[in-house]
């Protein structure tokens, strides 16, 4: 069976990005799904390429008991777009840069990740960088909310 493979998405991929991945990772591997979906994460600059995810978010995923500390930055890539079934944009800024690189035959398949979260949620998922502690909290309720509605999308579409 092929995997179905995700990609979260954010600028530098060092908070929202490596937060989506980790708790769609949970999530997956709490429903006994892992052989059948490939998760990863990357973002549309190349600030921190090689570098753990930022201290404030691993910690807040931490108290979640989600664990980001494997993870390191990468940049997206063209060939990500023929790889990778889903791909989550953070925000509008980011679904913009990756639409303006997505082959016109696979652009279905970028989203935005909030777009599965219900009409009740915001449609970006702020950057906390440069605020505190409660922005990394709140990047990882919307983020949750995003990848069960994700999780539950790719149940009822992509597998048997």
């Amino acid at each position: 069976m092929r995997k179905i493979k995700v990609l979260f998405v954010c600028m530098g991929n060092i908070c929202r990005s490596p937060s989506a991945q980790g708790v769609f990772e949970k999530l997956v591997r709490e429903a006994g799904l892992e052989a059948q979906i490939e998760i990863d994460s990357a973002g549309t600059h190349a600030y921190h390429i090689g570098e753990p995810p930022d201290q404030r978010a691993t910690q807040a995923a931490a108290d979640r008991g989600i664990d980001l500390t494997t993870q390191r930055a990468r940049r997206v890539h063209v060939r990500d777009f023929e790889a990778f079934d889903y791909i989550l944009a953070m925000d509008h800024s980011n679904l913009e840069e990756l639409r303006a690189i997505c082959p016109e035959h696979r652009q279905e398949n970028v989203h935005l990740l909030l777009d599965f979260a219900g009409t009740d949620q915001p449609a970006d998922v702020p950057d906390p960088y440069y605020g505190g502690a409660q922005g990394f909290e709140r990047v990882l309720d919307l983020v949750e909310a995003g990848a069960s509605g994700l999780l539950e999308a790719i149940r009822r579409t992509s597998l048997p």
